[in-house]
């Protein structure tokens, strides 16, 4: 009897086959935790984060604040480090096998036993734990070594004879808090304002696992939100979002093992649920940013962290879990890191990272929202992916906005030439006017649908034999696989309402005839 696929298996089975994502280096076997995203995933990848910086950047900047975008260098020399705590605390404990030798993190391994543990457990409790469950290696039934702490930078020396150490990035932020000098004085900086960036992050991670969920190499879209004090009770954004609804675990409920509440972000913040008004902001900026990535909102909450998983600095994190095949993740963290990393290095550096403010000269605090590209890559595609009865095929329910293509032009049939010849001309008229559209004219029209089905390609366009004779084509849609035929000089503007989300296909099938084009109410 054949096994039952699981939901991941069943996406990484089409993400390899269909271009969206596969192992680095896979002719040598490959490396754990690394993966290269194929044609399709970089097309869905650059459209999330496009989509990132519409809404969390070009939006968000306006008389009140400036959100500016920088990149940063992915090695950083050593010094960096030390000062921000990274290399004496940057640690996930591990544990080896006396046997084979292989590694293991240990709160893994006694995940395989159904044993919780939270990050910042001792590791004194960690070993215990492992004797208590009788664990064993996971490789080979061998006795485990007791829990130790495990860096996980990945160190290089800089110039041509060494000497120098310095550490691939394992996050973006320190960049920004570095560079906070000479951001603030190129950009005439005023409080409150933030810098954005995206880019790689490095982790040597002990057990990379789960496919795009722990791996060694992985992209941040993170931003750095500097506040004078009283902005924490007066953000002068927050106006905008004070109604809006978030879902919300607390530390109480989360010892419980109660279910997230929906609560008001202004009524979190006034019962001190969250610690401010700037990352109460936050958290409602991305209830709002997952939707629009297909994300369904029952699916998602903001956790805030226990004390033993929180930095000692830390004026609260909370992290944006979601309810996958693997279990539950975290694809952002939010933190409020008040003035730590500035302090940290000015003290480090010997350098003032201060900035000017109603007349005085202050360290400002920061708010950190940090979001995972890769997971939310990975819990888009589990969102949106479908399997049901009513195709022999599998396919993507991406939204148009974040679908790798957005429309997809055939012809019906190879010949007549003219109908080749006349659809190619209708794909550059669409592509010319900035449509991300697709030609194929491979096989027949069903496997042409489903070919387009699979990779989440929301409208489909088909030239016919009679196109040439009434001037119409016919418009399929993904979802319903519904059909509507149209006057070819108004199927750009359909188009577009359709990809905006201006006109649904049902509301075009009952409001749009050949005789009197779109008909409004």
């Amino acid at each position: 009897m054949k096994k039952e696929s699981s939901l991941s298996e069943e996406i990484i089975d089409v993400a390899l086959v269909r271009g969206f994502v596969f192992p680095s280096a896979e002719i040598y076997g490959g490396a754990a935790g690394t993966y290269d995203y194929g044609p399709i995933g970089t097309l869905i990848k650059n459209k999330i984060v496009n989509l990132w910086r519409q809404r969390f950047i070009y939006e968000e900047t306006d008389h009140n604040i400036r959100i500016w975008e920088m990149s940063g260098s992915r090695l950083l020399p050593e010094p960096v480090f030390v000062a921000s705590g990274h290399l004496e605390k940057f640690n996930d404990p591990l544990t080896q096998c006396k046997s084979c030798k292989k590694s293991f993190r240990v709160d893994h391994v006694l995940e395989d036993y159904e044993v919780e543990v939270t990050d910042g457990t001792p590791l004194e409790e960690l070993t215990e734990k492992v004797k208590e469950v009788g664990a064993v290696c996971p490789k080979c039934k061998g006795e485990l070594s007791e829990a130790r702490e495990f860096n996980m930078m990945f160190k290089t020396q800089l110039g041509a004879t060494g000497g120098h150490n310095a550490y691939l990035r394992p996050e973006t932020a320190q960049n920004i808090f570095v560079s906070f000098r000479r951001l603030t004085h190129s950009m005439r900086a005023k409080l409150p304002f933030g810098i954005a960036q995206i880019g790689q992050s490095y982790r040597n991670e002990i057990s990379p696992r789960n496919f795009l969920i722990r791996m060694r190499e992985f992209t941040q879209m993170e931003i750095e939100y500097f506040v004078a004090p009283e902005h924490l009770i007066d953000y002068p954004k927050f106006d905008e979002v004070a109604s809006s609804i978030i879902r919300l675990v607390t530390r109480e409920m989360h010892e419980k093992g109660e279910k997230a509440m929906d609560i008001e972000v202004e009524e979190a913040v006034e019962q001190k649920l969250l610690p401010n008004q700037p990352l109460a902001y936050i958290l409602a900026l991305e209830t709002e940013f997952l939707q629009l990535l297909g994300v369904p909102y029952e699916k998602f909450w903001f956790r805030h962290m226990s004390p033993e998983e929180t930095a000692h600095y830390s004026g609260g994190n909370y992290d944006l879990e979601v309810d996958s095949d693997y279990g539950v993740i975290e694809i952002v963290g939010n933190a409020y890191r008040q003035d730590h990393d500035l302090q940290c290095h000015a003290k480090a550096s010997k350098t003032k990272l201060r900035i000017e403010h109603d007349g005085k000269m202050i360290v400002p605090h920061v708010v950190e929202p940090s979001l995972g590209l890769d997971r939310i890559f990975y819990t888009v595609l589990e969102s949106c992916y479908r399997n049901d009865e009513t195709r022999t095929w599998t396919w993507f329910a991406f939204p148009p906005h974040i679908a790798p293509i957005e429309v997809a032009v055939f012809p019906l049939r190879k010949k007549p030439e003219e109908l080749i010849e006349s659809t190619i001309e209708l794909y550059l008229d669409l592509k010319d006017i900035g449509l991300d559209v697709f030609y194929d004219d491979s096989g027949n029209i069903g496997k042409r649908y489903a070919r387009a089905d699979e990779i989440g390609i929301p409208f489909c366009v088909t030239m016919d034999l009679e196109s040439s004779k009434d001037d119409c084509v016919t418009i399929r849609d993904r979802d319903s696989t519904d059909q509507v035929r149209v006057l070819t000089e108004d199927l750009a503007s359909i188009l577009q309402m359709l990809i905006d989300s201006e006109l649904t296909f049902v509301e075009l099938k009952e409001k749009y005839s050949i005789d009197e084009g779109l008909v409004e109410e």
